[in-house]
């Protein structure tokens, strides 16, 4: 259920990267996504120089290695040469959370939680999530499709070159529908590589209320086949949380979803703590790809998600917008050998921000990650939460050519200078994207 591979002619002229300060590859004897003390290795090569070829990544190595290079020297005519002034490169980010899919900001909301509401408190007056229901309802495709591609845009100036991307927002079948046509049809307009999911079971819309069991049939029963017919996303995500969906209807999803060939994510512990047991049960049956915000954790599912291959992405951005003082406990996982991953989980109500970087100083300030673990969990944990860890999050021979240049001197200066863009170019499977 991928979506169509795009052809760019221009990835059949190579493309050499050379004069790069610090080349940050990411790359270590772990297999699979990084825990403990791997989530640290970056492989980092000074003076670099980085080959690309057909939209891969061809040859890695030493700046003058790469100069001195036969076939280098034989084709250099063709080779589209690109001059990194000593800056840094790294694998382009891997979103693994984003919402693309509204109409307009929720200003109301920002200026209730600044006067001291609270985010269950806005949702009950009909703020939160439902608010912008009526926006992606009315919206046609054509104006969806342009609001995701200008997110997908956004995105990528910040270093971003893969992104996940979720429906939510219409909550019923045509508008889900719809809002996942609209992801498909920008993914179709962009260079970078986009992985849809189907996010039906994000709240429980206002017609329902208080019938929460006849959505979550519905869910089941007419939205995950139809978006299976259609194969519009890859994944199913439910929220799980107070105010959303119960432990209960969480699992009836899941399982509607497995039997339609989806593979599983989830919004778990982000306001309160899952009941004792889900995580572990969910984990045995479902086998999550990822877990996110997680912000309420207990130390068994802790040690639970350790033994699994279940990544555990945090969303540092939601917890900064929406003023909680309490942030994942990071540590705690990567100490214990979990797996970590994170994104910027853009959306309009709780983290409106495209910025990896900004994530990733978030996870260093106040989930006291170093830099290095931020890096890793931005590219290849993002990947592996993804499915694409084949093909993703580091610069390395045979993965794809997604990397980022940022002007900077130094790979710690990324999470440093928060709230400033330092990445100076995209480049999209082996492409400088627009």
């Amino acid at each position: 259920m991928n979506l169509p591979v795009k052809r760019d002619l221009r990835n059949d002229f190579p493309l050499l990267l050379v004069n790069i300060g610090q080349l940050v590859t990411v790359r270590s004897a772990a297999v699979g996504p990084r825990r403990g003390a791997s989530l640290s290795e970056l492989g980092i090569i000074q003076d670099a120089a980085v080959l690309c070829l057909g939209g891969k990544i061809v040859s890695v190595g030493p700046g003058k290695e790469a100069l001195r290079d036969p076939w280098i020297k034989k084709n250099r005519k063709r080779v589209r040469e690109t001059d990194c002034r000593g800056g840094v490169v790294l694998p382009g980010f891997v979103d693994s959370h984003t919402h693309p899919v509204f109409m307009e900001p929720r200003l109301v909301d920002f200026e209730k939680r600044i006067s001291g509401a609270g985010y269950e408190e806005i949702a009950a007056a009909g703020g939160g999530i439902r608010s912008s229901l009526d926006g992606v309802r009315t919206a046609s495709k054509a104006a969806l499709t342009q609001k995701v591609l200008d997110a997908f845009r956004a995105l990528a100036k910040h270093g971003t070159t893969t992104v996940e991307a979720k429906s939510g927002y219409g909550l019923n079948l045509e508008s889900e529908l719809k809002s996942l046509e609209a992801i498909r049809a920008a993914a179709k307009q962009w260079p970078g590589t986009v992985v849809p999911t189907f996010l039906g079971a994000h709240v429980v819309p206002p017609e329902y209320r208080g019938r929460s069991q006849n959505y979550v049939e519905i869910v089941c029963k007419e939205m995950i086949p139809a978006v299976a017919k259609r194969k519009l996303a890859k994944f199913v995500d439910v929220f799980c949380d107070r105010g959303a969906f119960s432990e209960i209807e969480c699992s009836r999803i899941f399982g509607a979803a497995l039997e339609h060939g989806f593979a599983i994510r989830g919004h778990v512990g982000q306001l309160s703590s899952p009941k004792q047991g889900f995580i572990e049960s969910t984990l045995e049956c479902c086998q999550p790809a990822s877990l996110d915000h997680m912000d309420h954790v207990r130390d068994d599912e802790v040690a639970a998600l350790a033994k699994s291959d279940t990544v555990v992405t945090l969303v540092p951005g939601a917890n900064y917008f929406l003023g909680i003082e309490k942030y994942p406990p990071a540590r705690k996982f990567i100490d214990s050998g979990v797996a970590v991953a994170l994104a910027t989980d853009y959306n309009p109500g709780t983290s409106p921000t495209v910025s990896m970087s900004m994530a990733m100083s978030l996870a260093c300030t106040h989930m006291k990650m170093s830099p290095a673990e931020a890096i890793a969990a931005a590219t290849i944990n993002g990947a592996f939460a993804l499915g694409l860890g084949d093909r993703k999050g580091s610069v390395e021979p045979g993965k794809d050519a997604d990397l980022a240049l940022f002007d900077v001197r130094d790979y710690r200066e990324i999470p440093y200078w928060f709230g400033v863009n330092q990445c100076v170019q995209t480049i999209i499977g082996g492409v400088a994207s627009k």
